[in-house]
């Protein structure tokens, strides 16, 4: 169960993907209505260059910008911006990055994320990561998973500094590439945050589904089970019962409405 300001959530819950703030081709009420959505995903990098999240502060949050009644998630942006190859600088303060609209550049800090997404009044922040590429160099997934850590305790002492009885709840990302080892070295660590929640990164990115699952596998015994686990980017229908019984509580992806809107139909896979 998912306990937010804005209800409780039954998990394992999928989330619906509205990234600038809607999903597209469905009404507020019908997602929440008819369709019983309890929980939709924003996505932060896009808001925040358009319309920006100080004019979504001034109209209500996310909540009144959207109509939306029920309880919301926010990404930190961070997905987006290293998708941004040649176009961003990873530096230890943070990542400096062009928008992909007009070329202006902006820097995305652990703190900054983390402000940005108070000022979109999401239920669940996240903070911000380092995503590293399929396949890469050993080395590499080892220095973006160490500073997705301090990342990460970075966001939450100023996430528990300007908000001592917080409404909105932080989940801190494990990274590791497909490394089991990096990924239970960037669990245990991330324990220490004593998060109300804890999610899973740097999936969806080019890799074999087997690999996929075995990420998620390899922290299952070491994620509170007290406490909702968010594998992001997964959740195609013949996926979610693998990552259900691997201990995944929340799972998001844009697929499902992607390909409904584009008149996809896919059969579905006979179980083994």
């Amino acid at each position: 169960m998912l306990h937010t300001a804005h209800g409780s959530i039954e998990t394992p819950v999928f989330m619906p993907v509205g990234t600038y703030g809607a999903v597209k081709g469905l009404t507020p009420k019908v997602l929440a209505e008819e369709l019983g959505a309890a929980i939709i995903l924003a996505n932060t990098y896009h808001l925040y260059l358009r319309p920006g999240h100080e004019l979504v502060r001034q109209l209500g949050g996310l909540h009144g910008f959207m109509s939306w009644p029920n309880a919301l998630l926010t990404d930190s942006g961070g997905f987006q911006v290293f998708s941004l190859e040649g176009f961003r600088k990873i530096r230890e303060e943070g990542v400096e990055f062009q928008s992909h609209l007009d070329g202006s550049r902006h820097t995305f800090t652990p703190e900054s994320t983390v402000d940005v997404q108070r000022a979109l009044g999401s239920d669940v922040m996240m903070v911000l990561d380092e995503c590293p590429p399929y396949p890469v160099e050993p080395a590499y997934a080892r220095e973006a998973m160490e500073r997705t850590v301090r990342w990460a305790e970075r966001a939450f002492q100023h996430w528990r500094a300007v908000d001592p009885e917080p409404q909105q709840a932080l989940f801190p990302i494990v990274q590791g590439a497909m490394d089991r080892e990096l990924r239970r070295d960037c669990a245990r660590r991330l324990l220490e945050l004593d998060a109300p929640g804890y999610a899973v990164g740097g999936l969806s990115v080019g890799e074999p589904r087997p690999l996929s699952y075995d990420m998620v596998e390899a922290t299952e015994d070491i994620l509170p089970r007290d406490r909702p686990r968010y594998v992001m980017g997964v959740g195609m229908l013949h996926e979610l019962g693998e990552y259900v019984s691997r201990g995944t509580d929340m799972m998001d992806c844009v697929l499902p409405t992607r390909n409904a809107r584009n008149g996809f139909f896919s059969r579905p896979r006979a179980s083994s």
